[in-house]
């Protein structure tokens, strides 16, 4: 092996560890509660001051009126800093559940925006409501809840500063996502591990259970060892329950 092949395979694991690719024998342990708390306030602190300082400092979106912040961020800081092995917190749902939620809050405020301008005064609490309700479908559906998208689609449809900039929701939406993607990742992964997944959780393997013969029975028996007391398997009735367990 290359000299420089060497150095890349150093390389490999520093990088990889600010996505939360871990080896099994690299894994970080549980850190202290003093540490969790530490990291979660300089995640969060760092996360909203960064869409302030992009938002509310930047030329280009002053000049388009876009919010300094988006109110439901502070919730996904509370997610993605405090509490990162929830799957609310992950990737997927982060970016998917705010992306999603912010499409579907600007069609319909742009639907009911049709209206005329007393009646859509008048249907605002319906399309705030709707937007909402049909959000938290849409994400179960997508399997990209994350409970502060909600609120994404509510302001799409209840806050006047918001409603002003119209289509342009969807990608500041989108963008202060991954702002906070990119610092959570930054933050998490000193000494903890972020994400647990990037698209889906890694399936457990289970061991599974046979049922036990009568030829078993008799072998372990007349070897003089006495049988393990028997696995009934969950939910089956009182009167026919089947006694399992892991055939050696």
């Amino acid at each position: 092996m290359s000299s420089s092949a060497n150095k890349l395979a150093h390389l490999a694991p520093f990088f990889t560890r600010w996505v939360g690719v871990r080896s099994q024998h690299s894994r970080p342990p549980s850190p202290h509660r003093a540490t969790v708390w530490i990291w979660s306030f300089i995640g969060a602190f760092a996360g909203i001051t960064a869409l302030f300082m992009l938002f509310g400092r930047s030329h280009y979106f002053q000049a388009r009126h876009v919010p300094p912040i988006i109110g439901s961020f502070a919730a996904s800081a509370v997610l993605c800093f405090g509490a990162i092995q929830a799957p609310f917190s992950q990737p997927r749902a982060l970016v998917g559940g705010h992306l999603l939620a912010s499409i579907i809050g600007v069609c319909i405020n742009k639907i009911f925006a049709l209206l005329p301008p007393d009646r859509y005064e008048d249907l605002r609490w319906l399309s705030a409501a709707l937007s909402c309700a049909v959000t938290i479908v849409g994400m179960d559906m997508l399997n990209v809840t994350h409970p502060p998208a909600g609120a994404t689609a509510l302001l799409a449809c209840s806050e006047d500063g918001i409603t002003a900039i119209g289509w342009l929701y969807i990608p500041v939406i989108l963008l202060s996502s991954l702002i906070m993607l990119v610092i959570a990742l930054c933050t998490n992964n000193i000494q903890r591990r972020y994400p647990v997944y990037w698209l889906a959780p890694t399936p457990a393997i289970s061991q599974p259970l046979l049922p036990i013969s009568k030829n078993d029975t008799a072998t372990t028996l007349s070897d003089g060892h006495t049988p393990a007391p028997p696995l009934q398997a969950s939910g089956s009735p009182d009167h026919n329950e089947m006694q399992l367990t892991p055939r050696t």
